[in-house]
């Protein structure tokens, strides 16, 4: 058994002052107000906040959730878990439908022992007209046989597939994977509100980065993104680097969706905490100068912005940075993802919940990781 004893802390409700935990097997047996440390606790100097929780996230460290390697995906969530993120999905790009399953049946044994939390299809149901950094010729509307066979081959590790509303079938399908348990995100979409509001119809429950490739809004076209802010069926995702979205912007939307319907997520790719230079993302070629990354366009220019180099310690520093609360910012980064994807003992500090934390101090910045227990070695 290990005794910790918190400065501060936040818990379910709320942040509290002198806070004890003991943790046995991997999860929170004891927390519990304690004015000071009990003989042989641990002292946790600054805030205890639940381990943070990525939903959105395509790699890092040199390493690709794209791929047929186990060990490269296993790189890939070291890395993020030596940056705080204590329960993962991993995200697959665009590619064509056997490269996917084959891709699929690599993670789904490491779903199955825990190193993940489970797998998002980021395509390719997407719409040519907003594809970011997706390969355009291997967009296609879905079909029941690709979707089946993409359930098939997840082995019930698929999480969530991020759909464009507008596209022909996409309601169909939407409805098919939320009975099959898979959360339907709405991104990478040219269509209007009224495809929004359909499509949440039919069962979708998040945005996939939130403003970022899809139709912005116009006074008199508001297009996907009021209607998202505004849904209380949809917990929306935020790139927080300041890069994807401008800190205004980003404050204008946690304040009008709200603490429990923001997620932070990181979009990270393979280039995440490596040098700048040249890289790849689903077989499109990368550039990232002072860390962000973007596809080279024909003339060898930067184009498109391709995922980001974004780490969730880093996000949580940039909320806190922007004026949200540490209290505020651990809803974002952990307890509203956790809760909203249906991951339950996860993104909270409470008993009998995995004994998953990171330690903050003020400004947000993270110094010690802990996961089912252990001290993470960063």
């Amino acid at each position: 058994m290990t005794d910790l004893w918190c400065e501060r802390a936040v818990l379910p409700p709320g942040a509290a002052t002198g806070v004890l935990l003991e943790v046995a097997d991997g999860r929170f047996t004891t927390v519990r107000p304690a004015e000071r440390p009990t003989e042989g606790a641990e002292r946790l100097a600054g805030w205890a906040v639940p381990g943070f929780v990525d939903t959105h996230v395509h790699g890092g460290g040199g390493a690709d959730y794209a791929t047929v390697d186990p060990d490269e995906a296993l790189a890939a969530r070291g890395f993020h878990r030596r940056h705080g993120t204590t329960s993962s999905f991993a995200s697959l790009v665009t590619a064509d439908l056997d490269t996917l399953v084959a891709q699929l049946r690599t993670l789904a044994p490491l779903v199955h022992a825990g190193e993940l939390a489970g797998v998002h299809l980021e395509g390719p149901f997407l719409s040519p007209a907003r594809k970011g950094a997706h390969t355009e010729a291997l967009l296609t509307p879905p079909t029941p046989a690709a979707v089946d066979r993409l359930l098939e081959a997840a082995d019930g590790t698929l999480a969530m597939v991020t759909v464009a509303p507008e596209l022909p079938g996409a309601l169909e399908t939407t409805a098919r994977l939320v009975a099959a348990g898979v959360a339907v995100a709405i991104g990478h979409t040219d269509g209007d509100e009224t495809d929004v509001r359909r499509a949440l119809d039919a069962g979708a429950s998040v945005a996939t980065h939130l403003f970022n490739a899809m139709r912005p809004i116009h006074q008199r076209e508001p297009g996907p993104v009021p209607v998202l802010l505004d849904d209380e069926r949809a917990m929306v995702e935020l790139i927080g680097d300041g890069f994807h979205v401008h800190p205004d912007v980003v404050r204008m939307a946690v304040a009008a969706a709200g603490l429990d319907r923001v997620a932070l997520v990181t979009d990270a790719m393979v280039a995440t905490g490596m040098p700048d230079g040249g890289y790849t993302l689903g077989g499109l070629d990368v550039v990232v100068r002072r860390g962000e990354a973007r596809l080279v366009a024909e003339d060898g220019s930067p184009g498109s912005i391709a995922g980001s180099t974004l780490t969730m310690a880093a996000g949580f520093a940039f909320l806190v940075g922007i004026g949200l609360s540490v209290p505020g910012a651990a809803w974002l980064a952990a307890s509203t993802p956790a809760r909203r994807h249906g991951l339950d003992g996860v993104g909270v500090i409470e008993v009998g919940a995995a004994a998953d934390l990171c330690v903050v101090d003020d400004s947000g910045r993270l110094s010690r990781v802990l996961q089912r227990g252990v001290w993470v070695d960063r």
